[in-house]
């Protein structure tokens, strides 16, 4: 019978942090486009919703939970078990953070919490006049044109 190592069995290695990250598609009635908050701490800028893994949960509901935290919203995840993944250890000052990215469609009523200061729902053209001014936080310019590239809202 095989058995499982114990933590102190475990060689300690230095490695980069999981995160996760949410594209939220998001329909007010009134409005319809993209789900960004604004920090709270540092570094601050806009960004995705998002944050760091959990451990003892999937990624997926890790996801789910943040956006919850940082949005109050319900999300319907289209990528489940194939996240986009942003690797480079640069991508955020804090550390070498591993982001592993959702695309989601939104429901319920938009309310920043937990660590977004805000959150709001901004259609393309307001995201695509935001871009290069150096606005957002960590790579999320870069990671929030891939997205739009993806679902071909620009070229």
């Amino acid at each position: 019978m095989n058995k499982m190592p114990n933590e102190k069995q475990i060689r300690q290695y230095r490695n980069p942090v999981p995160t996760t990250d949410i594209f939220i598609e998001y329909d007010t009635g009134a409005k319809k486009g993209i789900v960004l908050i604004k920090r709270k701490n540092p570094p601050k800028g806009y960004a995705l919703p998002g944050g760091f893994a959990e451990y003892g949960i999937t990624l997926e509901d890790n996801a789910r939970k943040e956006a919850k935290e940082e949005t109050n919203l319900e999300v319907e995840l289209e990528n489940p078990g194939k996240p986009f993944v942003f690797s480079s250890p640069d991508r955020d000052p804090r550390g070498h953070m591993i982001s592993n990215l959702y695309f989601a469609k939104g429901r319920g009523e938009l309310r920043a919490g937990d660590d977004a200061k805000a959150a709001d729902v901004y259609t393309v053209n307001e995201i695509v006049s935001m871009l290069g001014k150096s606005l957002f936080a960590f790579d999320h310019e870069k990671i929030i044109v891939e997205c739009l590239r993806h679902r071909k809202y620009m070229p």
